[in-house]
């Protein structure tokens, strides 16, 4: 069986990787840094710009797939700082609506393109 990916003009990818991949009813959603489509640069500020950024691109591979936040069932984010996690998590509260989704935050070393963020999903379809 052929994978089924989606693309989104809207969002960019850095590396050999699909945005997103349906495997039966999920949606894997590959990590997203905080690249502007526009520009095709990483948005150069602080992390909760970044985050936003994060949160834009995988909206948009969301809408393409046919999805909202609302499917949204699990959700890892990576942070190159730990000391950023209240202002990310204060972006990550407006993103999703209670019951929010399974979170992990994991504290690494690096990200690509010297991002502070960097955040993938797993969307359920209904």
């Amino acid at each position: 069986m052929a994978r089924k990916a989606f693309s989104a003009t809207e969002s960019v990818a850095v590396g050999p990787y699909s945005y997103a991949v349906e495997s039966g009813e999920l949606i894997f959603l590959s990590g997203q840094t905080p690249i502007d489509s526009q520009t095709g640069k990483l948005v150069q500020c602080d992390i909760t710009n970044q985050t936003e950024q994060c949160f834009k691109n995988l909206f948009n591979i969301l809408e393409v797939a046919g999805l909202t936040s609302d499917d949204v069932e699990k959700v890892n984010v990576f942070l190159a700082d730990m000391s950023n996690f209240a202002e990310m998590n204060a972006v990550y509260s407006k993103k999703f609506s209670s019951p929010y989704p399974a979170r992990t935050t994991i504290g690494v070393t690096s990200l690509p393109l010297g991002a502070q963020v960097e955040i993938e999903m797993i969307a359920r379809r209904k």
